[in-house]
């Protein structure tokens, strides 16, 4: 196995050997160096060995260094290796459930454990082998971040459309064994794998404590487009109230024994149930942020915070717009109503989802096209958005459109908003 070397950092290590970019690497210490693991892994350590190609000729590298200064090498892709594809056909996947029109690389469906390590993504494990389950343990893979759903093996695999989703216990056991640490997730669906099925959920992960440090429940996400699709349904708020007094039992019997409350319904079943989010104090160092679980209340105590110190004399006089989800608008006019600003109207302007359909109410959920039918004639100055709606790495919005055509179409400033509330108070004061 060979990785083509793009780039050497000037006067690291491999600059001072003569590695050059376009150079190729055959293996560190006579192993083959699957990916980036393996290479962080291989190169922490005193004494190496390195093996590179150049053109026909093997160029081979002994050097001592410290055990964990950097080569100071760049690969062709951050994995160094292909990103593992999804092989589930999952009932409630959202790829499945995405219009026409919407950004292409959307429909990729990854479940990539080292994804899992490296940015927090949720992967489901049934495309990993028992050697591959052994060289997470090797690597000391932790914490990992695991799609659950349901620990009865008949009911995961029929979740997950995929025989392989049975063995989920077995290899949680594994990683248990090996020292692996992980927090997973269950996106419930009414009637399939809440009620009884969720109860044993929560007790067979809660038998794994400490290696499982956390579950997140979150509530199915439906689009307007599942035509031929397993026939699904949102949450009732009947039932949204049901799943929070049954996660409070669970929650206040582990702070007793666990000194954590384990178990972390996502602020969405909080908001459909009509419910204030906990306290602070509740979410710990807030794990599963990333899944929407204590987005609201970190936002409400970071937007006081910064509301103690704020100069509000500063503010730049304007009519601000700040478009957000349905779910969120009244938590953000409750949050902002008794804010008073001299020369400054803010309105929260709940949008709702046509591209995808009305059932999708979260803010990052929204697009550009949306913005522009809901605020085309609106009367405002400028528009306030979330970051969350733009791609990570561009302003680009899921329906392609860029943060500068809506910004045309639209005539008048949008800005993009980072997710701390400090972030949104200087937006409302300074834009």
């Amino acid at each position: 196995m060979q990785h083509l070397i793009c780039d050497v950092e000037r006067d690291s290590i491999a600059d001072q050997l003569g590695i050059r970019s376009g150079d190729y690497l055959l293996s560190i210490n006579g192993k083959n160096v699957v990916d980036w693991l393996d290479y962080q892994a291989f190169c922490c350590t005193e004494s190496l060995r390195l093996v590179t190609r150049r053109g026909p000729e093997e160029i081979v590298y002994a050097l001592e260094k410290d055990e964990y200064e950097p080569l100071g090498l760049r690969f062709d892709s951050q994995l160094m290796s292909r990103v593992r594809n999804c092989v589930n056909h999952c009932v409630f996947c959202f790829v499945d459930q995405l219009p026409e029109g919407v950004r292409p690389t959307l429909r990729v469906k990854d479940d990539d454990w080292r994804l899992s390590l490296m940015m927090g993504n949720y992967v489901t494990l049934t495309n990993v082998s028992d050697r591959e389950l052994d060289r997470i343990i090797e690597r000391h893979a932790s914490p990992l971040y695991i799609s659950v759903h349901a620990t009865d093996p008949e009911l995961r695999a029929r979740l997950l459309g995929q025989n392989l989703g049975a063995r989920l216990m077995e290899q949680l056991e594994r990683l248990r064994a090996g020292g692996i640490q992980f927090h997973a997730q269950a996106v419930l669906c009414p009637g399939l794998n809440d009620g009884k099925a969720l109860e044993k959920t929560v007790e067979d992960l809660a038998a794994l404590y400490p290696c499982c440090r956390s579950l997140a429940l979150v509530p199915v996400g439906l689009t307007g487009h599942r035509d031929g699709l397993c026939p699904l349904r949102v949450y009732a708020r009947s039932e949204a109230e049901a799943v929070l007094d049954a996660a409070q039992a669970w929650q206040e019997r582990f702070l007793r024994a666990f000194g954590t409350p384990f178990v972390y319904p996502s602020d969405e079943f909080y908001l459909q149930a009509g419910r204030d989010v906990p306290p602070d104090s509740f979410y710990g160092d807030y794990d599963q942020i990333e899944n929407g679980v204590g987005l609201v209340r970190l936002l409400k105590t970071e937007f006081e915070e910064a509301l103690k110190n704020a100069d509000l004399s500063t503010a730049r006089p304007a009519r601000l717009a700040l478009a957000t989800g349905m779910s969120l608008s009244p938590v953000l006019e409750a949050m902002l109503a008794p804010l008073r600003i001299p020369g400054v109207q803010l309105d929260v302007v709940p949008i709702e989802n046509h591209f995808f359909g009305p059932s999708v109410t979260v803010s990052g959920l929204l697009t550009g096209s949306d913005l522009i039918r809901a605020l085309k004639e609106y009367p405002c100055d400028k528009v306030l958005i979330t970051e969350r709606m733009l791609r990570e790495t561009e302003d680009v919005f899921l329906d392609d459109l860029t943060l500068d055509e809506v910004r045309n179409r639209l005539g008048k400033p949008v800005v993009k908003v980072g997710e701390h509330g400090e972030e949104l108070l200087d937006a409302i004061l300074h834009g």
